[in-house]
């Protein structure tokens, strides 16, 4: 029993720490809001932002709540209402029942991509965690697209250095139509005479021996004389470099294993 209590206590506190996270942000299109007056139970009304900003309430009409914050909304319908002589100092509740204005995208490499919703302080972290992490596609960096003050900005942020070195300070609060995107994992190819040439994911400071032990090894022909990479310079060039075990792979290459003669 004390356990299904605190349980319960638990999941309250969260949907009232939920509710009044909601209620500290600005209002904005596609919000639903409930509204009521107390005393005056005709004026109780659940309604949408519109996407100009306002809500039609009765009475007063048309609403510019757009930026607002829930308990300046009800500030404002009170002075709107009072000044029609419609109710005398009208004590008014705005409770926000949805948010959609205030939302992230999380796109990419990620377990459930979409739009989520931020009630109250969201970072980064958070949104990963809510999109339920990374998946076995993704790599180690995203792209933080946001626009502020009218000026779009896109930073690449190393979630992983971010975390294993504790540097949270790119562990950025996050704000309505923010996207993060995270890019698929850096990939290298290897063929010849391997067990099993294909595409594979490139570890950090991969060398050309783990390339081999990722392809499964030398097959009965191969040797690890004469290994070849085969990368593309800036210009847009294959160039074919003799590697040695210890060479670092770099994003793309190519590795050749060749047949032995002997």
């Amino acid at each position: 029993m004390n356990k299904l209590v605190h349980g319960l206590m638990a999941l309250l506190t969260t949907l009232t720490m939920s509710a009044a996270s909601a209620a500290d942000l600005p209002l904005g299109p596609g919000d639903v809001l409930k509204v009521s007056v107390y005393g005056s139970p005709d004026l109780t009304l659940e309604t949408r932002v519109s996407e100009g900003g306002n809500i039609s309430y009765p009475l007063i009409g048309q609403v510019p709540v757009a930026g607002l914050s829930a308990a300046a909304a009800e500030k404002k319908i009170a002075s709107m209402l009072e000044a029609g002589n419609f109710v005398k100092k009208p004590q008014v509740n705005v409770i926000v029942t949805a948010v959609q204005s205030q939302q992230v995208s999380v796109l990419g490499a990620v377990n459930r991509p979409g739009r989520y919703p931020i009630e109250g302080k969201r970072s980064l972290i958070d949104l990963l965690a809510m999109a339920g992490g990374i998946n076995s596609e993704g790599g180690d960096r995203l792209s933080l697209v946001r626009t502020r003050d009218g000026k779009t900005t896109r930073e690449e942020i190393d979630v992983v250095e971010m975390v294993r070195n504790g540097q949270l300070n790119k562990d950025y609060v996050l704000s309505g139509n923010d996207v993060l995107y995270v890019e698929r994992a850096p990939k290298f190819y290897i063929y010849g005479e391997v067990q099993r040439p294909g595409a594979f994911r490139l570890e950090r400071s991969m060398t050309v021996v783990q390339a081999l032990s990722a392809g499964g090894g030398l097959s009965m022909r191969g040797t690890e004389r004469g290994l070849v990479i085969k990368r593309r310079d800036a210009d847009g060039k294959i160039r074919l470099i003799d590697a040695k075990q210890d060479d670092l792979l770099q994003v793309d290459d190519v590795v050749f294993v060749k047949e032995s003669w002997f």
